[in-house]
């Protein structure tokens, strides 16, 4: 990604002003000086025989495709406490094409909306007896994009398949390969969403700008929502799957993820970038996509989050408020055993960060001077146009 940045250059930004702003500016410019001397680095050596290397800095920034396998790491140790013994449910709540312009010009209100929405839509129905009459616990991931980087709100939950009962003296499970129903979740998705966008339109803090500013008018947008009521939005729900020793390696596709990985990237050339993408309308094939280098990064730009906005966050007995006291419950309740949570510790103990293995002999590599910028360009090589 950094190639790609460095290959448009700064004109990207002139042929772009109508739309590029600072933040744009600022996670480009991240991306380019992420782990380079410019953001300076440390010296490791090797506890056993002493081999030493120079590490740069990354720049931490939460859309930097490179900055995301630490943090996921992190995570993921994280959450290994908080994983009970029982399967779970992946459901996935999408936005209608239709919203997705009103959710580019209003990013902090849709989305909080979406994660709201959502998350009391699969709370109403866990709750009614007649599905599973129980109160559940998940976590929602927030993603903006399809597999040709194109804007797709949609949100991530994972969830425990069973809950509380309301009185907290038993667990609940679902049935074996069945959650909550669909069609249910579906409209009452759509019912809190739309309510919520009414509320925020009253409130005045929607934003309509170039071909949306007609809806600013309370007539127009009203019989645009009615629009929205006349088809069921999407939510897809896959069968309960196994249990805390799956639940990690499925996470880990899921969480920190940009819009679009190293990975993918397969080739720049004559101002066009190439990459991979996966058509789920074909069986998931695999396809290759060619785009001109400046609509790459605008399609890539469009994913940028709002300053301070939670993009993973966690909902029932998972919540801030509630984690503390249900979730032992929940552990005591479902009779985990001493030795799994001993296990989960451990495995947790067994990943420290900040700690990486000598490329010689296998130990382990320590920090043992820290590097600032000035100091690695004295130390680097005299670039190649300069030199004699």
């Amino acid at each position: 990604m950094a190639d790609i940045i460095r290959y448009a250059g700064y004109g990207f930004a002139e042929r772009s002003h109508r739309w590029i702003n600072g933040q744009h500016l600022k996670v480009l410019d991240a991306i380019t000086r992420c782990r380079t001397a410019a953001l300076g680095g440390h010296r490791d050596q090797c506890a056993d025989c002493g081999h030493t290397a120079i590490s740069y800095n990354s720049c931490r920034n939460r859309h930097c495709p490179r900055c995301q396998g630490n943090a996921r790491l992190r995570w993921l140790q994280q959450r290994e406490r908080e994983l009970l013994s029982t399967r779970y449910v992946h459901a996935v709540f999408t936005l209608p094409r239709a919203l997705a312009p009103l959710a580019l010009q209003n990013k902090r209100v849709l989305y909080s909306l979406l994660f709201r929405a959502s998350a009391e839509a699969l709370q109403q129905v866990a709750r009614d007896p007649r599905h599973l009459g129980a109160e559940i616990g998940f976590f929602s991931v927030l993603h903006t994009w399809n597999q040709r980087l194109q804007h797709h709100p949609h949100v991530h939950c994972v969830i425990a398949a069973g809950g509380l009962a309301p009185d907290h003296l038993r667990w609940i499970a679902s049935r074996r390969s069945f959650f909550l129903p669909i069609k249910v979740l579906s409209r009452i998705f759509r019912g809190k969403f739309l309510a919520g966008l009414k509320a925020a339109f009253r409130e005045g803090k929607l934003e309509f700008h170039a071909h949306l500013a007609s809806l600013a008018e309370p007539r127009s947008f009203a019989a645009w929502l009615r629009c929205l009521y006349r088809h069921d939005w999407v939510v897809y729900s896959k069968p309960p799957f196994g249990g805390p020793e799956h639940v990690l390696r499925y996470l880990g596709a899921y969480t920190h993820r940009v819009g679009i990985s190293n990975g993918r990237l397969l080739a720049l050339g004559d101002g066009q970038v190439s990459f991979r993408w996966r058509d789920s309308a074909h069986s998931n094939r695999k396809r290759i996509m060619k785009l001109p280098v400046d609509e790459f990064l605008r399609r890539f730009l469009l994913h940028l989050l709002p300053r301070g906005f939670v993009r993973i966050r966690n909902f029932g007995f998972l919540a801030n408020r509630q984690r503390a006291t249900l979730l032992p419950l929940c552990f005591g309740l479902l009779q985990t055993s001493a030795q799994i949570s001993t296990s989960t510790t451990s495995s947790a103990a067994d990943h420290p960060h900040s700690l990486w293995n000598c490329p010689v002999c296998g130990a382990t590599m320590h920090v043992v001077e820290r590097l600032s910028a000035a100091q690695l360009l004295l130390r680097s090589p005299p670039l190649q146009e300069y030199a004699a």
